[in-house]
């Protein structure tokens, strides 16, 4: 069946398909997507730990949020504090429902005191956000037009740097600035869903062959490759980054339940599911968990955990890592099973020793994204 019906598509399809991605198979938030090349996904995590790759993440929502109560209707939405972050900052966020519930995880791009940009995936921050704007003096606009193109891995700044006039180098975790790239106007942020150092570029739909042509004509030589939502799916679990809303597996699950606690801004006046959140902190049904799992593939998500043969937990998220030569895989525990080196079985097909270990799986101490020289 064709996705070409679908209402948004990446100007970059036919880059894509080039690539031998078959965009009639799986799509994300109304996008169709590239979710395998015709090289193999374990190859680009290669590329991606070693060298550089570059990734098309245009199926990312974007909201622009503008005006004088900007900040009063997100600090009310979200559940962090966004009155904290100052321009250039991009600000991690979460939306709970009233019962607490994460309903979206939300990365805020803050351009000016007045000025939002909202990048979010398939979760339902834009019908809160279109119910609660009329409340508020503020405009809220969908933004379809922008392209997102990710360019992550070790050699990221040595292929984007002399193409730009900022400094690059001097450009902080999680900060962004607009700036131009081999001379088109662009904003660019420094991050990414790789555990490896990376920036993000942001353009306009009509720029966007532009800017993929050239970062990899830019990188040829530092073995940057175009790389695919498998390869993404891959390093994202080995980097232990979570992904809504495979991780949130109880219908109301918490922001305490998924260790996101450092979301949560408690002092502020009010926000949506504020009360349920003071109530149910410290009650917790289970924690997200890291696991390797004694096998040689990966297991499927859904599948149960138990100890001592009783049921306490459930697996959300996984891989089989050709990188670190380890099955892995995100799970929901019960918080009494949590502790590291704690023995459990996972039972997919037949039954699987695994052991509790620290998240991230690979980089724990995120010295690829956090350098100690930089921090």
């Amino acid at each position: 069946m064709s996705l070409a019906h679908l209402p948004r598509q990446s100007i970059l399809n036919d880059r894509h398909r080039a690539n031998g991605a078959d965009l009639d198979s799986v799509s994300w938030n109304n996008m169709p997507l590239p979710q395998t090349y015709k090289t193999d996904p374990y190859f680009e995590t290669e590329a991606v730990r070693n060298r550089a790759g570059l990734f098309d993440v245009s199926s990312l929502q974007i909201i622009n949020v503008s005006g004088p109560d900007a900040q009063k209707l997100l600090n009310y939405m979200l559940t962090s504090d966004i009155s904290k972050a100052k321009p250039g900052d991009s600000h991690i966020s979460n939306i709970v429902n009233e019962n607490g519930g994460l309903i979206d995880d939300v990365l805020v791009y803050i351009d000016s005191p007045t000025e939002f940009r909202l990048s979010h995936g398939a979760g339902t921050l834009e019908e809160v956000i279109f119910s609660l704007a009329p409340k508020y003096d503020v405009k809220v606009e969908k933004d379809d037009d922008v392209h997102i193109l990710a360019l992550q891995g070790p050699a990221s700044l040595d292929i984007l740097a002399p193409h730009t006039p900022m400094n690059l180098a001097g450009l902080g975790y999680f900060k962004h600035e607009p700036t131009t790239l081999f001379g088109t106007p662009i904003r660019l942020a420094r991050g990414g869903y790789s555990a490896e150092r990376g920036y993000e570029v942001f353009c306009k739909a009509a720029d966007a062959h532009k800017m993929w042509d050239s970062i990899l004509e830019a990188g040829k030589d530092k073995g940057l490759i175009p790389v695919s939502w498998a390869c993404l799916d891959i390093v994202r679990v080995e980097g232990g980054l979570l992904f809504f809303p495979y991780e949130m597996p109880h219908k109301d699950t918490t922001p305490w339940e998924v260790r996101a606690d450092w979301t949560v801004d408690l002092s502020k006046p009010d926000f949506i599911g504020k009360k349920a959140l003071a109530e149910k902190k410290g009650k917790e049904r289970s924690f997200v968990t890291g696991l390797e799992v004694d096998t040689d593939r990966a297991i499927e998500p859904g599948a149960k955990i138990t100890a001592n043969g009783k049921e306490v937990g459930v697996v959300t998220s996984t891989t089989y890592s050709k990188y670190l030569m380890k099955s892995l895989a995100m799970a929901q525990v019960d918080p009494a099973f949590t502790k590291l080196g704690t023995e459990l079985v996972v039972h997919d097909k037949g039954d699987f020793p695994a052991t509790v270990v620290r998240m991230p799986f690979y980089d724990p101490l995120r010295l690829r994204t956090h350098p100690r020289e930089a921090a």
